[in-house]
């Protein structure tokens, strides 16, 4: 099972690479939504929903909010850049706040399953309400990813690839080697807190690193360092959160795309949580200096 996960993943990061640095904006937006509709079939599954119709009708409901924020997104942009006046150019602004929903539902799933995660198991949630959670989710993944290759250089995007990618190999190493206390035994027994201490500690690395690269002033390096361990530790609930998702469903894996992986879920779910986290800090922190 190692064996095909390092295959696989040997394959997928260059792929990743070339996606990040050689695909145009619009491209890139397309194959990102393509993975996310793979990963909301694979929701739809989790939740309960059987039928190829009613999962195909789940899909079409998230190409609706997708197509309106990517018209809506490059409209604004092109408005922003063209007119002189303010406010016309304050109608960006909204695009920003449509982050704050999301950050929220994170930390409080962070903070949720922190404190009790049988009773997150024990959450008896409708067939609607599942699928709007899992859309919610999955819609805003994809528009932050694709904006932060909008407003960003590509370094910025594949740092935050590497970054959860270290924070996950820091963790399952640390969590062997070290690892005594569960992190949420009821969801995943397999998780300690030592391995969390383990990722967080290669955020801080990778933060370094990336700000030292770049040159950052002394204050932007500081902020985003904080913002990489603050990045990381939402992954790691993110993780947890669709692992009771697929525990609650009663199955070990979300899907078997990705040999020794499991679905797309199984390899994205820590990436999902983490991208509108960094996106909002990476914004927060570039309007703070600016």
């Amino acid at each position: 099972m190692l064996l095909q996960r390092i295959i696989t993943a040997s394959i997928l990061a260059p792929l990743v690479a070339l996606a990040v640095f050689k695909l145009d904006h619009l491209y890139f937006s397309i194959l990102w939504a393509v993975i996310m509709l793979i990963a909301a079939w694979e929701w739809a599954n989790l939740a309960e929903v059987k039928s190829f119709l009613g999962k195909l009708a789940f899909l079409f409901a998230l190409v609706l909010p997708m197509l309106f924020l990517h018209f809506w997104t490059y409209v604004l942009e092109i408005i922003t850049q063209l007119t002189d006046y303010p406010e016309i150019r304050n109608y960006s602004g909204i695009i920003e706040s449509l982050m704050i929903p999301i950050v929220l539902f994170w930390f409080w799933m962070m903070l949720k399953i922190r404190k009790s995660g049988a009773e997150l198991l024990e959450m008896q949630l409708s067939k609607g309400k599942k699928l709007f959670i899992g859309g919610f989710v999955l819609v805003s993944a994809w528009f932050f990813l694709t904006r932060l290759m909008i407003l960003e250089e590509p370094p910025m995007t594949m740092y935050l690839f590497l970054l959860i990618w270290a924070a996950d190999v820091a963790a399952y190493f640390a969590g062997k080697k070290f690892g005594i206390t569960k992190l949420a035994i009821e969801i995943s027994p397999g998780k300690t807190v030592e391995g969390m201490y383990g990722a967080i500690a290669s955020a801080i690395v990778m933060g370094l690193c990336f700000t030292l690269y770049f040159n950052f002033s002394a204050l932007t390096i500081i902020d985003f360092i904080l913002l990489s361990v603050i990045t990381v530790m939402v992954s790691i609930y993110g993780d947890l959160f669709f692992s009771a998702a697929k525990r609650i469903r009663g199955v070990k894996d979300s899907g078997s795309i990705l040999p020794g992986h499991g679905g797309i879920l199984d390899r994205l779910d820590s990436f999902i949580a983490a991208i509108p986290v960094f996106y909002a800090g990476v914004w927060f922190i570039r309007w703070m200096y600016s």
